[in-house]
């Protein structure tokens, strides 16, 4: 059998590299294999250096796929994932050779959410109370920059540059105009008057329940934003909210005296700044940048090593029926991993992070029962990032403990069904079809015509039924009345600050506070070691499953307002794609909430 299995494997490997031979050639072949060889090396960090976050990196809870261009680039990573952000940040803080943090706004993007911010924010302020420096340059200042940057010692604007802070809005797309001139026919069930999932499809404004929703969880995210920033920059949040109700874009001057920021200098002065920090003001300035530190050795910090492991699960993207892609949470496929997770006898306790509007409710079902099987034989956490509402909040039932930041959006406990035709648009383009059937309702899901009046009463029926599991399900796991859930749920958004009133989130805090609270859990003391999943797959391993994709991730450029909008209207359209329920029945938030 081992012979077999070692014959197999060597198999396999000679075509990996004849596949890897007659994809590349010989000379690609070459460059490839002194790439990989000098990644051994590593970087280096000198005496008295910077540590360098770019603003414009993307921090989120996963690796993302790795294309050929990212491999023969010299250039950073323009994704990072958040624990190895902030295990960087925290390595810095006891890193003598590292005297500040440069936070570099020069081409900063949009920002990775109020919720991942905060994560960073807390170990930036450890950073800080350390004695060290944080400095920090931008040219056009957002308000997540800001949440962010603020905390500095000293705050630079380049003198040409803006500030804004205006407040935070949502400008959700509808559609319904649209779908009724093209002849696109749309109808809906639903349960909860606040699942406004729907309303794009089937309204040309928003409702008064979803417009009072939306009102409440903005407030909410913005009081945070109004608390944090004052307490940083000693100003009081009437005192921003006057700035942002009468001046909303700021020029540096007027920032500079308003307290929102330092100094207003170019970059090279920001750069002369930071020599003098470091002491070396004749030489270029010694850095490195928080890509590259991650992996950097530091004398007297060692990785923590052990046979006891503490799972980390990362459920990141719209939960979907089947395999799902890799930016999609699959039911069949986090289901199976679950299960390996639970029959792992080396894996002690289990933290699940949810960063996920939600999706289909039966895969959400199939990975929830594969969580409390793994709850009865161990210890099961939730940790909640920038979002866990709808299904990503009925698989947070499974948990002992729910984790979130007061930024977090969940809850959206409520369930909805589309159902499209293309009966109008394909007759008035000639088009039309026949039937033939045994019985009435044979064709109850085809898409060639509009649904019966019996036909709706199903499947309102269908979305009945969940939404009364999904009450069950959150009444049993948070140790509530069934009629208090009916009233708290109705498919409304809550803040993590308001979820965690109202009994659906136990605790304030990030991924590393989950973990520890994990690690509490069981008996192992310091005597653990995270292992996380879905485990990332390396460069070779993606290269032969033929997910090298040059154009995979465009090179990250700052677009016009017009280019945006038109982005938007093209992911609006690609999410439909994720609606691949079998019964045709979602738990999930509207697909254009995006804050800005």
């Amino acid at each position: 059998m081992n012979f077999f299995k070692q014959t197999l494997a060597s198999l396999i490997g000679t075509l990996a590299g004849l596949f890897l031979f007659a994809t590349i050639g010989v000379s690609g072949l070459v460059i490839l294999l002194i790439t990989l060889a000098s990644f051994e090396s590593g970087p280096t960090v000198k005496d008295k250096s910077v540590l360098v976050f770019d603003l414009s990196t993307t921090i989120q809870d996963t690796e993302p796929s790795v294309t050929l261009r990212e491999v023969f680039s010299d250039q950073d990573k323009s994704v990072i994932t958040l624990r190895k952000a902030v295990k960087a940040i925290e390595k810095a803080t006891q890193d003598n050779r590292i005297k500040a943090i440069f936070l570099d706004g020069s081409n900063a993007s949009n920002g990775s959410g109020y919720a991942t911010f905060t994560e960073i924010r807390e170990a930036l302020v450890k950073f800080k109370e350390s004695g060290k420096k944080i400095i920090a340059y931008d040219v056009t200042l957002s308000e997540q920059e800001y949440y962010l940057s603020s905390l500095a010692d000293t705050l630079i604007i380049n003198p040409m540059g803006s500030m804004e802070i205006n407040g935070i809005g949502v400008e959700p797309l509808f559609w319904k105009n649209a779908l009724d001139k093209y002849g696109i026919g749309v109808q809906v069930v639903r349960v909860g008057s606040y699942k406004s999932a729907v309303e794009p499809f089937t309204r040309t404004t928003l409702s008064p329940e979803n417009e009072e929703q939306l009102a409440v969880l903005l407030n909410n995210i913005w009081g945070d934003f109004l608390n944090t920033v004052g307490s940083s920059r000693k100003l009081s949040p009437q005192r921003l909210q006057t700035i942002a109700n009468t001046q909303g874009v700021l020029d540096p001057k007027e920032a500079q005296k308003a307290g929102l920021i330092d100094k207003i200098e170019y970059r090279d002065q920001v750069i002369n700044q930071l020599k003098e920090i470091t002491e070396n003001k004749d030489e270029s300035l010694r850095q490195i940048s928080l890509a590259n530190y991650i992996d950097v050795p530091v004398s007297g910090i060692k990785e923590k090593s052990s046979d006891n492991k503490i799972a980390v699960v990362y459920l990141e993207g719209t939960i979907v029926d089947g395999v799902g892609s890799l930016q999609e949470v699959g039911g069949n496929r986090f289901a199976n991993l679950f299960r390996k997770v639970r029959e792992n006898d080396d894996i002690k306790a289990v933290v699940i992070r949810i960063n996920s509007p939600g999706g289909s409710a039966i895969a959400s079902e199939i990975i929830l029962r594969e969580i409390q099987l793994t709850q009865a034989k161990k210890p099961v956490i939730i940790s909640m990032g920038n979002v866990a509402a709808s299904g990503g909040y009925w698989i947070a039932t499974g948990g002992q403990h729910i984790f979130a930041q007061p930024t977090t959006i969940t809850g959206s406990i409520g369930v909805f069904g589309v159902l499209f035709n293309l009966q109008k648009i394909a007759n008035d383009n000639g088009i039309t079809w026949g039937s033939v059937k045994t019985a009435k309702l044979a064709d109850l899901e085809t898409a060639t015509r509009p649904k019966t009046e019996q036909e709706l009463v199903i499947y309102q029926k269908s979305v009945n039924q969940i939404y009364d599991l999904f009450l069950d399900k959150v009444a049993k796991s948070r140790n509530l009345s069934k009629d208090k859930v009916a009233k708290i749920a109705q498919g409304r958004v809550w803040s993590g600050e308001e979820a965690k009133k109202i009994g659906l989130v136990d605790s304030f805090g990030g991924l590393e506070a989950a973990i520890q609270y994990a690690a509490r859990q069981t008996t192992l003391g310091d005597d653990w070691q995270i292992e996380e999943y879905p485990i990332s797959r390396g460069f070779a391993d993606l290269f032969i499953k033929k997910n090298l994709d040059d154009n995979a991730q465009e090179m990250a450029v700052s677009l016009d307002p017009l280019t945006q909008e038109l982005m938007r209207f093209k992911e609006e359209l690609s999410s439909l794609r994720t609606l691949n329920d079998p019964r045709g029945v979602y738990s999930r938030l509207p697909f254009n909430w995006q804050l800005h």
